[in-house]
């Protein structure tokens, strides 16, 4: 029965004891009130109940937000784009363990000796630099021994090669003789070690071409009376040198 049909079968105003007036209307019993209360609070309490779970909802979303504060959206998703491109990651989620284990053990491997390479490379600069120095320095060790020893200055380059096997230099930069197991090999004193300037001297008799022909004041003939140089075949630091030590008048006496 409708709420409308309820009210029908009560007086109208007009027969209002109270003298309602002439209008017709419907009168809300007790009953009725009962009923539209009771629809009321059942709409209520839904609505307090979906507010409820609104908020609770709202509460937990915010609680999860909270968690990625500071995190760039837009780098998280580039990042998660990247993981499912990576081909490490298609070989993890495949069960490929071994395989990016080797990969990652390949490409360590691989710049290692790309490190290792450079500095082989580096030592090896050094190294050259280092003996062009060392070279250097013999050069002028054996150039002033050659000099000092009266050899001609056109043997210099013939003594500096001779001395290249067996004088090293050392951490002093000075010209130390020594034997194939790097010890020093003595003089002939048997107590200072071989100089450059004895060694050239002692080559004398074993490579007599490295020096002047004449010696003391002969005219040019060695004391087997031979000669060995011609003024035509002496360089212009050999002239020099030839006349320094032995004087003029022994170069003149050199075949021409």
């Amino acid at each position: 029965m409708s709420i409308l049909n309820i009210g029908s079968n009560y007086p109208s105003s007009a027969e209002d004891p109270n003298g309602g007036g002439g209008a017709s209307g419907t009168a809300i019993t007790p009953e009725v009130q009962a009923i539209i209360d009771k629809q009321i609070n059942e709409q209520v309490t839904g609505l307090k109940a979906k507010n409820s779970e609104l908020l609770g909802k709202l509460k937990e979303q915010t609680d999860n937000l909270k968690r990625f504060e500071g995190i760039d959206p837009e780098q998280v998703k580039g990042i998660l784009q990247r993981f499912e491109n990576d081909e490490e990651a298609k070989l993890i989620a495949a069960g490929k363990i071994d395989e990016v284990i080797n990969k990652r053990t390949e490409r360590l491997r691989h710049d290692v000796e790309k490190k290792l390479q450079s500095e082989k490379r580096r030592a090896e600069k050094a190294e050259e630099f280092a003996n062009k120095f060392r070279n250097r320095v013999l050069g002028d060790e054996i150039r002033a021994a050659a000099s000092q020893s009266g050899a001609l200055a056109s043997a210099q380059e013939d003594l500096i090669l001779r001395a290249k096997g067996l004088f090293n230099i050392n951490d002093e930069g000075q010209a130390v003789a020594v034997d194939e197991e790097s010890n020093p090999i003595m003089g002939k004193d048997g107590c200072t070690p071989l100089t450059p300037v004895e060694w050239i001297d002692s080559l004398k008799e074993s490579a007599p071409h490295l020096f002047p022909s004449a010696s003391g004041t002969g005219a040019g003939n060695s004391k087997s009376g031979g000669t060995h140089f011609k003024r035509s075949q002496m360089s212009s630091a050999d002239k020099a040198a030839y006349i320094r030590r032995f004087g003029r008048e022994a170069y003149l006496g050199l075949p021409k």
